[in-house]
Order: structure tokens, then C-alpha cells, then sequence
């Protein structure tokens, strides 16, 4: 309902959401005309194509997109702890999480997930793949798994502003910052950041680890095979610690004690 508000309060400007809407796909193509840019004067990234890399783009962009859709708000709580307007979510019968992350809901998102849909579309007739029933399974399957991931780095960055109340800067380090990482081949990094992102905070699931499966390319890390099909394990594994984080950070609120 929430969410449904700020819906019909934007479309009473559609003129202004269509323009918002395409600022926001514009400003997210420009981040793959920098990976044009680069392939003008390379013909390969760390071993990858331009056509792989798009593929590895797309499917980072597509789940991050939706992840920001449906809980890119989270980064607003820091503001409500530190000026006590969260208080006001405490007192209604609805799930604060839900509250927080419906607060000011921006269709105008939507660019980015058009935008990273088209550059995954455009991959998919470009490089060649070998397709087999799981590799078509697992196309559906990781891209759920890695909104599921990223709304996990949303929440557990959320969880942390309890603490630090000023510290979108670093949550969005770890999630428009983990996008951007993502977008490029783990070949192209040391392998100590690498081992961060698989073993750590396992960004790789949303895109590498499946990629290089589909693909038909070797893991930086060596790997075995079958962990590209553990992303949905990974994903519930993720949301089961932000959920605990989120419950820590919720019951040591105190409010401004004004």
C-alpha cells in the first residue's frame, strides 16, 4: 500500500516520471559505453570479449536493478535514526522492513533494470554459447539468486546504520559498488579480492561463478564446477544473516532520547 502511494504519486507527473525514468536508464548506459570505450582499443578484458562481458554486465545489472527497485530505500534509514522519525514506523501494525524499504518507492528504477535487460539481450545473440537444459535453467535461477543477494547487502547495510546512523556511503560502497566490481571479468583482479568476493561477501554468486559455468570458462580460484549451481543456497544463506543483523539492529534502537 505503501509502495502503491508513491506509485500514484509520481504518475500524477508522467511527463516528469518518463523523463526521471529515462535519466535513470541514460545514466546507467553510460557505465556500459565505458566498456565500449575500452573494447575500441582491446579485443579482449582478462581473456573476455566484449559479448562476455555484456553477458556478465546484463546479469549484474538486471539483479541489482531489481534489488534496487524493490529495497534501494534502505539507504534512508540512517536519516530516520538520527532525526527519530523511525519511531513513527515502530507504532504501525506492519513489519518495520517492509515500511523502510516501501519508503519513497522510485519506479523510476525501472531504467536501469530496461537498460541492463537490453545489454543482456544483446549478449545472449553475440556470444556463443553452448546451451544445454541446465545452463538454460540456470539463467532464470541466477538472477533471482542475485536480487536475493544484493536485497541481503541492502538490508545487512541498513542493520549497520543502527550503529553508525550516518553510513549510507559505505553501504553503498557495498552495493552500487559490488555492481560496478561485478560488470567486469574476475580475471581481471588480484586474486585475493576475488577470494573476498566468493568466500567473504559472496558477490561472485550473482554473476561469476554461474557466468563462467554458461560460458564455458575456467574460475579464477579453481573451483569445482558444481558451485555455480549453489547461488540459491548462497542467497538464503545471505538473507538468513541479514535477517538476524537487521533483528540485532532493530532491538538496540533507542531512539534520539530527546
Amino acid at each position: 500500500m505503501i509502495a502503491g502511494m508513491w506509485v500514484r504519486s509520481t504518475m500524477s507527473y508522467r511527463a516528469s516520471f518518463a523523463m526521471t525514468t529515462f535519466g535513470n536508464f541514460a545514466a546507467t548506459f553510460f557505465d556500459f559505453v565505458a566498456i565500449m570505450l575500452m573494447f575500441s582499443r582491446v579485443h579482449a578484458l582478462g581473456g573476455y570479449t566484449l559479448a562476455e562481458v555484456a553477458f556478465l554486465y546484463g546479469l549484474s545489472a538486471v539483479s541489482f536493478g531489481l534489488a534496487d527497485l524493490a529495497i534501494g530505500s534502505m539507504d534512508r534509514l540512517g536519516r530516520r535514526v538520527r532525526d527519530g522519525t523511525l519511531d513513527t514506523l515502530l507504532v504501525r501494525p506492519v513489519p518495520v522492513l517492509a515500511q523502510v524499504a516501501a519508503d519513497r518507492f522510485a519506479l523510476r528504477r525501472l531504467g536501469r533494470v530496461v537498460q541492463g535487460s537490453l545489454v543482456l539481450g544483446w549478449a545472449l545473440t553475440r556470444v556463443g554459447i553452448d546451451w544445454t537444459p541446465l545452463k538454460l535453467l540456470l539463467m532464470p535461477v541466477t538472477v533471482a539468486s542475485g536480487f536475493a543477494i544484493f536485497c541481503a547487502v541492502f538490508v545487512a547495510g541498513a542493520a549497520f546504520q543502527f550503529v553508525a546512523q550516518d553510513a549510507s556511503e559505505v553501504q553503498n560502497a557495498f552495493t552500487y559498488g559490488g555492481t560496478t566490481l561485478l560488470q567486469y571479468p574476475p580475471t581481471v583482479f588480484a586474486k585475493e579480492l576475488v577470494r573476498g568476493v566468493t568466500f567473504v561477501l559472496p558477490l561472485a554468486f550473482v554473476n561469476w561463478l554461474p557466468a563462467t559455468y554458461v560460458l564455458g570458462r575456467s574460475y579464477p580460484l579453481d573451483l569445482p564446477g558444481w558451485v555455480a549451481f549453489t547461488p540459491p543456497l548462497v542467497a538464503a544463506g545471505c538473507c538468513a544473516l541479514a535477517g538476524l543483523a537487521w533483528r540485532a539492529g532493530l532491538r538496540s534502537y533507542r531512539s534520539t532520547g530527546s
